[in-house]
Order: structure tokens, then sequence, then C-alpha cells
């Protein structure tokens, strides 16, 4: 018998890991959080129940895992697509756009729904990583305000208040394209001309003032 090497192995285990973290994505897609069992995760795997416990303890450490997972994948393609831009006004709708689209496609509990089905410890876990995006959102307000794109606020909780409208706006409506897309322009706007910037006829921003404090 072929002796099965250590890197063939730890690639088995991170392919059976992928297989189970994408399923329960697709059923969570599908058929939402309530009720969903590591048996029908098993099962839509096509693995036995007692390897998907091999992965991960129970549902809410498979749920954090997987939230995880997608978070990470997400800020790397948002960062990548964000460093394209120069504008931050332009950086604010891709922003907006990227988020709207995939919080009402992955179709997680929003935050405080989440830290109603999570322990503490790992409802914590959850919130620092995805605090990340708060701070790239910070990122793009601060930038707007000392390049004199957008009139100076407080950052802090000027993105609090965009964060919110966005779980608001994923949440309401169907992913069907056409009305996707409907929602996540008006959302686009919605933010862009609450934090206060503007547009000149051909729809590019313009500088709103020449204010270098900004605050925290």
């Amino acid at each position: 018998m072929p002796r099965i090497s250590a890197a063939s192995n730890a690639e088995q285990r991170a392919e059976t890991q992928r297989r189970i973290l994408t399923a329960f994505g697709e059923l969570l897609f599908t058929h939402g959080l309530p009720g969903l069992t590591m048996t029908d995760v098993a099962r839509h795997a096509g693995i036995g129940r007692t390897a998907v416990y091999n992965y991960f303890a129970d549902i809410e450490e498979l749920l954090i895992s997987y939230a995880l997972d997608e978070t990470e994948k997400f800020l790397s393609d948002l960062r990548d697509a964000l460093e394209r831009l120069e504008n931050p006004v332009d950086r604010l709708a891709l922003y907006v756009r990227a988020q709207v689209v995939d919080l009402s496609r992955r179709h997680l509990p929003p935050g405080p729904a989440m830290g109603a089905v999570l322990s503490p410890s790992s409802f914590a876990k959850l919130s620092d990583h995805v605090g990340e995006l708060s701070v790239l959102l910070q990122g793009i307000l601060r930038d707007g305000m000392e390049q004199g794109y957008l009139p100076v606020a407080d950052v802090g909780q000027q993105s609090q208040l965009i964060l919110g409208t966005l779980s608001s706006s994923a949440a309401r409506g169907s992913d069907e394209p056409a009305e996707l897309e409907a929602r996540v322009a008006r959302t686009v706007r919605f933010i862009q001309l609450g934090a206060g910037a503007r547009f000149d006829a051909g729809g590019r921003p313009i500088r709103v003032a020449q204010l270098p404090a900004v605050a925290s």
C-alpha cells in the first residue's frame, strides 16, 4: 500500500473542510440558519456526519468558521478593488455596492442576530474580524473629508450610521438581479448624499470644502 505523505494528507483535510464550508454556505442560502443541523451539512457535503465533527464541534463553530472565512475573502477582494480607485467618493460607492451585494447573497444573520445565536466568545471573535470593515469604511470617509469631497463630520458616528443602513438595505427585497441592482443604486446614492458628497452635471464628484481637520 502506498504511503500517504503529510502534504497529501493536509491537502485532503483542507479539501474536506472546504466541502463542509461550501455545503454549509449553500444550505444557509437556500434554507437559512434556523433548524439547520450538522446532519444536513454532512448530507449536502456528501460525507459522513462523524467526519464533520472531526472538523467542527457544532453548528456554532461551523457558523463562525464560515463567517470568518467569507469575511476574509470579501475583505481581500474589496481592498484590491478599492486600490484601483482614487476618488474617495467613488471608493465609498464601491464599498457600499460590495457590502449590499455581499450581505444580500450570503444570508448571514446581521450583527445583532448573530449575537443571539453565538456564545459571547464566538461573537467577540467575529466582531473583531468584522471590525476591519468598519476601519476600512472610516478610512474612506476620512480621506473624503481631508480631500474636501465630504464635509467634516464625526467619522465614527457616520460609519455606524452607514453600516446600519447597509444591513437594512441588504435585508429588504429579493436577490433577483434587476431588483438587487436598483436597490444597490438607491443605497449608494443615498449614502453618498447623506455623507455630504456632491456631483457635477456629469455625475462626477466635486469638492465641497477644503478643511484639513477631521473629527475622529
